[in-house]
């Protein structure tokens, strides 16, 4: 996550556009999420879509549906081509625990995702499938 904030202050710091979504945390503050939208929510469209870590929320098919509802909001950024860079925070652990299907994820990232829109997917224990098509 440090990393992939590092890209979208820099992205900002150009005068880009671009977008995050956190799959997992919750209502909790965090200060990349207050800096950006007290500062740069004109660049930068944030959304916190998650409940929490699934530790704390104990209940798979809420999870389910934020992480679904969470990924529909991720594609909508990425096909808007005017977003430069779309971070997609801490995905990796929703697909650890099978919130989302990897093959939707990676089909939509080599066929939908602009050319030109960089999407960076954070959390441990990316999934084999995911790590085969990313750049980097």
């Amino acid at each position: 996550s440090t990393a992939g904030f590092g890209m979208i202050f820099r992205h900002i710091a150009h005068g880009m556009p671009c977008a995050v979504v956190q799959f997992i945390k919750g209502a909790m503050q965090t200060g990349e999420r207050d800096l950006i939208e007290k500062h740069f929510g004109d660049l930068c469209q944030f959304y916190t879509l998650g409940e929490g870590f699934t530790w704390e929320t104990q209940d798979r098919a809420r999870d389910v549906a934020m992480a679904e509802k969470a990924w529909e909001k991720a594609k909508e950024l990425i096909r808007d081509e005017r977003n430069s860079l779309v971070l997609l925070d801490e995905i990796n652990i929703a697909l650890r625990y099978d919130y989302i299907d990897i093959a939707e994820v990676v089909r939509f990232l080599q066929e939908e995702k602009p050319h030109m829109t960089h999407v960076v997917l954070t959390g441990r224990n990316a999934k084999e499938d995911l790590i085969e098509v990313a750049d980097l």
